[in-house]
């Protein structure tokens, strides 16, 4: 996920101030020039970059999310691994939102694309001129029968490393063991970063060889999916690495309930012959990736497509529909893994395509599908897959160091050491651009049909109305959307912050009354 230029000199970003508590009341209804649904990584990024680019003019920009506080997920490995501590890997909502941008800690329930609208749980309505939904995904522990339960117990020797809760377990789990089995699983379906269940079961591994056990201790890696990894190259060296140090393979074998009193997990066989049998294997420590899906209020709306992701062109990241709507990361329809390196080469595509939209004119930046997953394979070593759509590998050091399906000690410091530190730093700072490090990179174009001549009899047409761009009582050029001064859905509906000009300092929002649901952790960062 990184370039040449990482190797440069860094110059730390200036420390945000502590204004950005700043809070006002939120009036019933109000409006925004940008409103962005989830403030994870897709969501902060976004708007950081939109806030940097001199192009955006009357900047008026608005996260919605309810979280207080923002995770750095990418990292949870490395405190599932024992490499670093939980207490790193996360910081209040507030200081990571970029300046000038307003956040509303609202829990979005509906969208309105026809009216520019979202309505919020708390009874709020907040119209925009233009969308870009970046919630992310849910992760399902409930989606396994008895798994809640489970990782609720510390004696039940089962964990995960896909939550802030849990995460800590997992490395209590690895140190307890000394013999018996080990089980390591992978749903079927999409998750975050489809390596992530690999990390933690090789980096025990490497554990249990340092702590003289290893012989000790049956491993078995069990996931829904038919191999090791979805692209060739890298998936024929991860089984390659498998049958090396002895792991075992349960390939399309999807966990589906875990008894954790008898500390027994059960299977359901994919495999088309096996007509879903189910298989039982009995453990000594079981790590579980819980099944991962849209969210619901995505799924029931009108933005999402039949997979209930929000339905986007794979290469603009617009909406299908919706013109003025786009999305990115985990809650998009964009066909790749879903990982913190997608956003790097997705962000300045959005973000140049909304602009483009905004001044009246066709996107046509493309994104490639690029993504990265850099692989802990142990201690000291990592496989740094990159790849782009159709499982072709994107690899930015191969020229120098070789194909990088071979584990290196510089790409394991890369992910333990320089990842995290560009991410608060750099990277929702909009400053930070994966492949192209610290530059922003010139985007992939689009071939741009050629308009068709107009038969000179016909008469013209009026000007197009973007889709999900609300007509006046008279008809509207879009092109003129930058320009017009954004209103408010009702009068006097804007909060006093939301007409200022002020971009200086953000506001985070919250209702007078509103209650909030602290055990929803809201949108949280992705795992790569």
């Amino acid at each position: 996920m990184v370039g040449i230029s990482v190797l440069r000199p860094l110059v730390r970003a200036p420390a945000r101030g502590f204004a950005r508590t700043y809070a006002t009341a939120i009036p019933s209804k109000a409006h925004h020039r940008v409103v962005i649904v989830g403030g994870g990584t897709a969501g902060v990024t976004v708007a950081a970059q939109l806030q940097n680019n001199p192009e955006f003019a009357n900047k008026d920009i608005a996260i919605l999310d309810p979280a207080h506080t923002h995770h750095y997920q990418p990292g949870w490995t490395l405190v599932g691994s024992g490499l670093k501590g939980l207490e790193n890997m996360h910081r209040p909502m507030f200081s990571v939102i970029p300046e000038g941008v307003k956040h509303y800690p609202l829990r979005v329930s509906t969208f309105d694309p026809a009216n520019n609208a979202v309505k919020t749980s708390e009874g709020v309505d907040v119209s925009y001129d233009y969308l870009i939904v970046a919630p992310g995904l849910e992760t399902n522990f409930a989606g396994v029968a008895g798994l809640e339960q489970a990782l609720q117990d510390p004696a039940s020797q089962v964990s995960s490393i896909y939550s802030e809760k849990t995460v800590e377990q997992v490395w209590r789990n690895v140190q307890a063991l000394k013999k018996g089995s080990a089980i390591f699983t992978q749903p079927a379906g999409i998750i975050k970063c489809a390596g992530a269940p690999q990390k933690v079961m090789w980096m025990a591994l490497s554990q249990w060889q340092r702590d003289g056990v290893r012989d000790n201790i049956n491993i078995t890696f069990a996931t829904g999916a038919p191999a090791m990894f979805a692209v060739p190259k890298y998936s024929q060296a991860l089984e390659e690495l498998r049958k090396q140090r002895n792991v075992e393979g349960l390939f399309q074998h999807n966990l589906v309930k875990v008894d954790p009193k008898n500390k027994v997990a059960t299977f359901k066989n994919l495999a088309e012959s096996a007509n879903g049998a189910l298989v039982e294997k009995e453990f000594g420590f079981l790590h579980v990736v819980p099944p991962q899906k849209p969210w619901d209020w995505i799924a029931k709306s009108q933005l999402a497509d039949a997979a209930g992701w929000v339905d986007v062109d794979k290469s603009t990241t617009q909406h299908t529909k919706y013109k003025n709507v786009f999305s990115l990361g985990d809650a998009s329809s964009l066909p790749n893994s879903k990982t913190a390196a997608a956003i790097t080469s997705q962000a300045p595509v959005l973000v140049e395509n909304l602009l483009a939209v905004i001044n009246g004119k066709q996107p046509i930046a493309a994104y490639d599908g690029y993504a990265s997953c850099p692989l802990l394979t142990g201690h000291n070593e990592l496989m740094l897959c990159e790849f782009k759509y159709g499982g072709v590998p994107k690899e930015t050091f191969a020229d120098i160091l070789g194909g990088q399906e071979t584990p290196n000690r510089l790409y394991y410091h890369l992910k333990k050491d320089f990842f995290p530190y560009v991410y608060w730093n750099h990277f929702l700072t909009g400053n930070w651009y994966g492949p192209s490090g610290f530059f922003k990179p010139d985007t992939i174009k689009l071939e741009t049909p050629k308009p068709e001549a107009q038969k000179p009899d016909a008469p013209k047409p009026d000007a197009p109305m973007s889709a999900g761009i609300k007509a006046d009582a008279t008809k509207r050029d879009t092109s003129k959307v930058a320009t017009t001064k954004p209103q408010t859905a009702e009068a006097g509906a804007a909060t006093p912050n939301a007409t200022k000009s002020d971009t200086t300092k953000p506001n985070t929002i919250k209702p007078e009354t509103i209650q909030q649901d602290t055990t929803n952790p809201g949108t949280t960062t992705k795992q790569a």
